[in-house]
């Protein structure tokens, strides 16, 4: 299977943001170069990439000298604006280091829903990867609303996978892959390697993810899930040693693989 996963060309790879900052809310630069590293050397071996990174709202609250993520609607909105920025010069920076140009690409759930912009949605993630571009997508929380939010990134890496009919969805967190029980609050706990159907293991997953971020590992099961149902397979794997993702391209067992179907 591993050796199968190897060879597909078009990856989406998420980041959460309890990967990309420090408790701080600042980035955390030396994660972040070793990623935009390994990505770059990743498309220098022919594959696709596109990233689709969470932090804005993180990294602008830590700009903004807030000590947590805002709970205020306004407020994230204001932190995302700022944190956006922020991100985007530092990755269009990072990655013109290795030679390779970035696009920025930022949705809200009712863009895929109707059909003409989900069509030059779509239209644009090709064009990009045409011209060796790597599109680095983010939900548009500055102006989204409660009806147009994807809800998390999770969701939105696997809505993005679909549009640009990626083979493989990878899902780097602070954890190291699905445990088959809280390995934070269990000792005995051990991660499952291979999981065949998704909703086997909904019920293992647990709940809220950092203070700078959203979700847990249910929102990574059920990204999965989307994934799946159109045949794309999931990797969840850790974040902190992005030069992991090595493994993948060598065929080497990294983090729980939930193989797609597009049968179901």
């Amino acid at each position: 299977m591993y050796n199968e996963i190897k060879d597909i060309k078009r990856i989406v790879i998420k980041v959460g943001t309890s990967t990309l900052t420090h408790q701080t809310g600042r980035l955390n630069i030396r994660r972040v170069e070793s990623l935009v590293k390994v990505i770059s050397d990743l498309k220098n071996m022919g594959k696709e990439i596109i990233l689709v990174s969470s932090g804005a709202i993180g990294v602008g609250a830590g700009c903004m000298g807030m000590t947590e993520r805002p709970r205020e609607k306004v407020a994230k909105q204001a932190a995302a604006a700022v944190g956006q920025c922020e991100l985007m010069n530092i990755y269009a920076k990072m990655f013109r280091e290795y030679e390779h140009t970035v696009a920025q690409i930022l949705l809200t759930k009712d863009v895929v829903e109707v059909p003409e912009s989900k069509e030059n949605a779509i239209n644009t993630f090709m064009k990009l990867l045409e011209y060796g571009v790597i599109p680095i997508v983010n939900e548009n929380d500055t102006i989204s609303t409660k009806e147009a939010e994807f809800g998390d990134n999770d969701t939105l890496s696997a809505v993005v996978a679909t549009l640009a009919e990626a083979g493989l969805l990878v899902i780097l967190t602070d954890i190291d892959g699905v445990y088959d029980s809280n390995p934070k609050e269990h000792d005995d706990a051990k991660m499952i390697d291979v999981v065949e159907n998704v909703d086997d293991i909904m019920d293992v997953a647990g709940g809220a993810g950092s203070s700078l971020g959203t979700g847990g590992m249910i929102t990574k099961l059920e990204a999965a899930k989307i994934a799946g149902e159109k045949g794309i397979h999931t990797i969840i794997m850790g974040g902190c040693n992005p030069k992991r993702l090595y493994d993948i391209t060598s065929g080497k067992p990294v983090g729980t693989l939930l193989k797609g179907d597009a049968s179901k």
